[in-house]
């Protein structure tokens, strides 16, 4: 922790994001839009490892009244940085500035291969050391600019890096017009998804389909980043870029042992344990939505036994997430909170009608809530969160309780957001666990079956009802304002003519 008296550079997220979108602007032109995240994120990994580094040698000077050499045990670092790979060090190269940053990145992995393995070099779309592209001039003004900037923990509000890296996304998504959904996923839903399954220390946390693990980091943060909380953190990303951030997200925001594996969660599950599927007591994601050709065939007859409600088509993976993550949890005390499409609530191709029917009659299933569209950024498709538990209160038992949130967020102008009052709201509507009007019913499972088991909750929820006025008062309310209308158009056709800007 910082000493009260230094003068700590606090680096907002907005201060963040203008930085490094003047570091994308240094690299316009030789680098492609899209390849921008591949060299500004590891660049500024390589800079927050070294600010971190030399925050931990402050604190260790301190310790010893300027003992330099004591300074440099390792036992005061969290990771090494050895001779030469400091940002200092690459900062002060003028010639083949590009092969330096490899050196330095590829050193520190080596340094530190049980935590910072592959972290750099995961960018493997990045050619640094190619001059027709990245001159040593263009590369140098990139290394001054990043200096500019203080990265480390006592600078860096918690969210920062996850933010930068969303802005990042955000940012060149918009320019390469693809979509960033499966990148990430909004803060507050992240925060609602951990308050419902309130993670305790102690308790194993598990994300499928991880991302820059912003999920896990909002559970360590959940837990006050417990001692116990080391060793409990799991993780799966199939995208190598992706799972290498996340494990620099949650190495940078303090996690300890920590797992995150890379690869294919539907195909081939990495945490087993004597050949079956891990358990945990918290599963949370936001799997990518209605993701095709995820291996159907394979999961028909799945050796680890997910299929337990059945088998979707290779069209949609939807309830091959669930059943992967309902498989996850531990048979006595675990939940699950998981971001899904509407859809599964109502749909019944395929397969999807006789699984959902499995899900509600197994009595895991304790809320169902819906979102307002847009709250994930570049889709329009509208979410639900669906929350499980195996160890269900006895007054929830054989109950649902179905929330319409849709019209609980805050808009803004390019996308509707959900703010920390709004998801507080949402939260609230759960732990009351009552009916209200327009937001919320406790149904039973014979409720439920007596609807066809959908759970769409317009079917259930009371909705108040609204005075409707006649043919005839609509006709005079029409008729009144058109005639306020034209007096007001006369008045302004007057006042024109008056001060001569039009003629009679």
């Amino acid at each position: 922790m910082p000493n009260k008296n230094d003068n700590v550079e606090e680096t907002t997220s907005q201060k963040l994001f203008s930085h490094l979108f003047e570091a994308c602007n240094i690299l316009r032109g030789p680098i492609n839009q899209d390849e921008y995240k591949s060299y500004v994120t590891p660049i500024l990994f390589f800079k927050r490892l070294s600010d971190v580094y030399d925050e931990e040698t402050q604190i260790a000077l301190r310790e010893s009244d300027g003992d330099e050499e004591y300074a440099a045990f390792e036992e005061n670092h969290r990771f090494q940085i050895p001779d030469g790979c400091h940002w200092n060090d690459v900062r002060e190269v003028s010639e083949n500035v590009g092969t330096a940053i490899v050196n330095a990145m590829y050193g520190i992995e080596r340094a530190n291969p049980d935590t910072l393995n592959g972290v750099f070099s995961s960018f493997d779309d990045a050619n640094w050391t190619d001059k027709s592209k990245l001159s040593d001039e263009r590369l140098k003004d990139l290394i001054e600019h990043m200096s500019k900037i203080k990265v480390g923990n006592n600078n860096y509000p918690a969210d920062v890096m996850g933010d930068s890296y969303e802005f990042l996304i955000k940012k060149f998504a918009d320019l390469s017009k693809k979509n960033a959904g499966e990148f990430y996923t909004p803060r507050s839903i992240v925060k609602l998804l951990i308050m419902l399954m309130k993670p305790q220390p102690g308790d194993t946390v598990y994300d499928p389909a991880c991302g820059t693990g912003g999920m896990l980091i909002e559970a360590i943060r959940y837990m006050n980043n417990d001692k116990l909380t080391y060793g409990k953190i799991y993780g799966q990303e199939n995208n190598l870029a992706t799972s290498a951030i996340a494990r620099m997200n949650l190495f940078l925001h303090g996690a300890r042992d920590f797992k995150i594996a890379q690869g294919d969660t539907l195909r081939n599950p990495y945490f087993l344990e004597k050949g079956k599927l891990k358990t945990f007591d918290c599963v949370v994601a936001n799997p990518p939505f209605s993701l095709k050709n995820w291996g159907a065939s394979q999961f028909s007859t799945d050796i680890y036994g997910r299929n337990i409600w059945g088998c979707p088509t290779d069209s949609n993976a939807d309830f091959a997430w669930l059943q992967h993550m309902v498989k996850s949890m531990d048979d006595k005390n675990g939940r699950c909170a998981v971001v899904l499409p509407q859809g599964v609530l109502f749909r019944t191709t395929g397969k999807e009608g006789e699984i959902r029917k499995q899900l509600i009659e197994s009595d895991k299933l304790e809320a169902v809530i819906t979102l307002t569209s847009g709250v994930f950024y570049s889709t329009g498709v509208s979410a639900c969160i669906l929350f499980l538990n195996n160890h269900k209160e006895h007054s929830h038992k054989g109950r649902i309780c179905l929330i319409d949130a849709t019209n609980i967020y805050t808009p803004q102008r390019a996308q509707n957001i959900m703010t920390e009052e709004d998801i507080q709201e949402v939260y609230k509507h759960y732990i009351d666990y009552t009916n209200k009007i327009n937001v919320s019913k406790v149904v039973t499972l014979e409720d439920v079956r007596n609807k066809d088991y959908t759970l769409a909750v317009n079917v259930y929820i009371e909705k108040e009802q609204k005075e409707t006025a006649s043919p005839a008062e609509v006709r005079k309310q029409f008729y009144q304002a058109y005639e306020e209308m034209r007096k007001a158009e006369n008045k302004m056709k007057e006042l024109l003519v008056k001060g001569g800007y039009v003629s009679e």
